[in-house]
């Protein structure tokens, strides 16, 4: 049943990719359905696909202090939240999903307090009702999306503008993101390469796979295919997703891997199946980095809809029963840097 399982991802992800979305949703389904019960217990894959003991945002907690401003340049101003350790070298940058903003998103997540055990600051931007009235980022809009443009260039300027003042480490910048705020972290990457080491993207969608508001929903419905043309964000990724997510198709997270990896979704993979402390499944299939191509990790969390795996329950969007995303984000992001 494993090797039917990997192999079907496999295949998912070469359906994906020839922008067969329907042909990969159905499979992907066939293979969730099939799959069975898990064991409680995780097994343990050697290699690139390795377990590592969580980081506990208990105790060990690296003293810091929240810093709220405004950042502003020619293409625009944003808030925006920074939660800074004492001693800080690298950087998360965090992008919030609809109807959710810096605060709500800190507490759902808690990256802030696991980052700060790793050393590193998280930077949480805040979305303008006047630029977008749900409080959505512009994943979908052409002037949002390209380098020097719209939101891409506000958030891009931020990033290193908070790296300038606080002396942050350039080679250990990392952007992840839920829902829109996951497909504008995606846009970044594309975007500014050069900036941002490593991608994690929970519940979104590819860089560049919509154009305004009517595709955007579309795919979202849909499942999205990778574009073709136009920058790629080809950095190491991390992608979560719940498999019944209604909100945004799951296969969009095969379509992420297929863009992180340049198109070659085929070769050698390792998948770990198990069951996180809080409840739900998961499956993970690690693609490990081959040939110029990036390494990635998918993690399809069963039973999870849209929110993010292990947050809090008190906040917005999250699906506390899931594995820690925020964790597995961090432990995938320190394995690369500059």
């Amino acid at each position: 049943m494993a090797d039917f399982f990997k192999s079907a991802m496999q295949e998912a992800a070469r359906l994906t990719q020839a922008g067969r979305v329907a042909e990969a949703t159905a499979l992907v389904q066939r293979a969730m359905g099939l799959s069975g019960g898990v064991d409680g217990d995780a097994a343990v894959i050697e290699g690139e696909c390795r377990r590592v003991d969580p980081v506990s945002p208990g105790d060990e907690v690296e003293p810091g202090r929240w810093i709220g401003d405004t950042f502003a340049n020619t293409a625009g101003a944003r808030r925006y939240r920074l939660y800074l350790p004492e001693r800080a070298d690298g950087l998360v940058v965090m992008l919030h999903g609809c109807g959710q903003g810096p605060e709500d998103f800190a507490t759902a997540t808690r990256m802030h307090l696991c980052a700060a055990v790793q050393g590193l600051a998280t930077l949480y931007p805040a979305q303008s009702s006047e630029a977008n009235g749900a409080g959505c980022w512009n994943w979908y809009e052409p002037a949002d999306q390209g380098r020097d443009r719209g939101e891409c260039a506000i958030l891009a300027g931020m990033t290193e503008a908070v790296m300038m003042a606080h002396g942050l480490d350039d080679r250990r910048i990392y952007v992840a993101g839920l829902s829109a705020g996951g497909a504008m972290a995606a846009t970044l990457a594309a975007a500014y390469p050069e900036r941002y080491v490593a991608l994690g993207v929970h519940s979104g969608l590819p860089a560049g796979c919509a154009h305004d508001l009517i595709s955007a929903m579309t795919v979202m419905r849909q499942g999205a295919s990778p574009p073709v043309h136009g920058p790629l964000p080809t950095c190491p990724t991390i992608v979560f997703h719940g498999d019944r997510d209604t909100r945004v198709n799951p296969t969009s997270a095969l379509a992420l891997i297929a863009q992180a990896r340049a198109g070659a979704v085929q070769g050698a993979v390792e998948v770990e199946r198990g069951r996180a402390p809080t409840g739900l499944a998961f499956s993970r299939t690690c693609y490990p980095q081959v040939a110029g191509r990036a390494e990635a990790e998918l993690w399809l969390v069963h039973g999870a809809g849209h929110g993010w795996s292990g947050g809090v329950a008190e906040a917005s969007y999250t699906e506390p029963r899931g594995p820690d995303a925020s964790h597995e984000m961090l432990r995938f992001f320190l394995r690369h840097a500059r």
